[in-house]
Formats: C-alpha cells, sequence, structure tokens
C-alpha cells in the first residue's frame, strides 16, 4: 500500500483522536461516581481500550505506527477528566 499524503493522515490522526475522546467523556462520568481504586472504577478508565486498540490496528496499514500512542492516551486522558467534571 502506498503512504498516504500528509493531509490524510492528519485526517485520520485528528478522527481517532476525536473517536478517543469521545469514548472516553462517559466512561470519565461513570469513573468520577464510583469509590477511587474499586474494580468498576478501574474498569471505566479502562474500558475504551480495545476500541482504540482496534481502531489504531485497522489504520496500521494506511501509516499510524506506533508513534501517534501518546496522541491516542492524551485524548483518552482529556476526555477521562472532562466526562469526570461533568455534573447532571
Amino acid at each position: 500500500m502506498e503512504p498516504l499524503a500528509p493531509d490524510a493522515k492528519l485526517a485520520l490522526v485528528t478522527g481517532l483522536f476525536a473517536l478517543s475522546f469521545m469514548l472516553n467523556v462517559p466512561f470519565g462520568f461513570l469513573r468520577s461516581k464510583f469509590r477511587k481504586l474499586t474494580f468498576m472504577w478501574f474498569v471505566c478508565i479502562h474500558a475504551a481500550i480495545p476500541v482504540i486498540a482496534l481502531g489504531r490496528y485497522f489504520l496500521t496499514d494506511l501509516g499510524l505506527d506506533y508513534r501517534y500512542i501518546p496522541v491516542f492516551i492524551a485524548a483518552a486522558l482529556l476526555g477521562q477528566v472532562w466526562g469526570g467534571k461533568l455534573e447532571f
């Protein structure tokens, strides 16, 4: 497969960043409702990881290699923090 243009790669990274962020907002909200360091607290933190990993795996052929993992971790952290601050 031929390499992607920089604009296309940026679009893929931005899309997966947004997916990671949006998946983690509701889990951050749920995490804030559980006592710290309980089983469900850990589940809320790690529940979105398989979805993000699958997305990264399928986009590996298009040029998204391991160097972008910190970007997606940052998106997950931001989503968890923002979701934890939501109040209804």
